[in-house]
């Protein structure tokens, strides 16, 4: 289904849809957002490329490999959780860093669980996509 409009629409929203999932990362944990959601977000607009060009030219311009990022996002959440039992405290409690980071604020390690939960999302909802997608 290769459409001039949308594949020209493309080009434009593929940078709104990432920046707005960027700030619904920054903005989750503690108001309305986060990995999950952003993971969704971001998603949208390779799923419209597949769509468009199908698998084989999303996984040509993009470069993506769906199940290495919800490996990597499954083993960084996992990661992240065991931070606090090495440091003597129950599974998945926080762990924040005393620093603040201009435009992000501290650091800690829901910000890795929920990177982690974003690229499992995001992984997934491609490699369904890519599947659904794929002649």
């Amino acid at each position: 289904m290769k459409t001039l409009i949308l594949s020209t629409l493309l080009k434009v929203l593929t940078p709104l849809f990432i920046g707005f999932a960027l700030y619904m990362f920054f903005r989750g944990h503690n108001n309305p957002g986060g990995g999950f959601i952003a993971g969704l977000i971001a998603s949208i607009p390779f799923m419209l490329h597949a769509m468009v060009f199908g698998y084989e030219g999303t996984t040509r311009v993009f470069k993506i490999k769906p199940k290495l990022l919800a490996s990597i996002g499954l083993l960084l959440a996992l990661v992240s959780g065991l931070f606090s039992v090495f440091n003597g405290q129950p599974f998945m409690s926080p762990i924040w860093i005393e620093e603040t980071v201009p435009l992000i604020g501290k650091i800690g390690t829901p910000i890795f669980f929920d990177l982690g939960v974003f690229l499992v999302v995001f992984g997934v909802v491609l490699q369904i996509t890519f599947l659904l997608t794929e002649e």
